[in-house]
């Protein structure tokens, strides 16, 4: 049977300009997927989701496989990831609109 975990990153961020969620340690799983659910939309606000690589969790960098991913700051995004190494985090940031949207953020994991 493979093992899984899911992690709620951040349960009621509010996304003032950038927002980088805490260092998760993935070494042992195989695949990851990042799920962004905007509990308070902001219609018209675009955000920019970057996924982060680090060989300590200390420092970071883009993953070179994983475009970054443009969205209206509405409903729910999912972000799929291989080849990551030890540590993930998600940088989300806000790129156009006025209004701040408030974010819930799941990692989910496989071996």
């Amino acid at each position: 049977m493979r093992q899984s975990q899911s992690a709620v990153i951040e349960r009621g961020a509010e996304l003032e300009q950038v927002l980088e969620t805490e260092p998760f340690e993935t070494a042992w799983a195989g695949e990851a997927r990042w799920y962004v659910q905007f509990l308070r939309p902001a219609p018209g606000s675009t955000v920019e989701m970057r996924v982060q690589i680090s060989p300590d969790g200390i420092n970071w960098i883009d993953h070179e496989s994983v475009s970054a991913v443009q969205s209206e700051a509405v409903g729910l995004l999912s972000i799929p990831v291989e080849r990551f190494g030890h540590w993930l985090r998600l940088r989300v940031e806000q790129k156009a609109g006025q209004e701040s949207p408030l974010l819930r953020i799941y990692l989910e994991l496989k071996e």
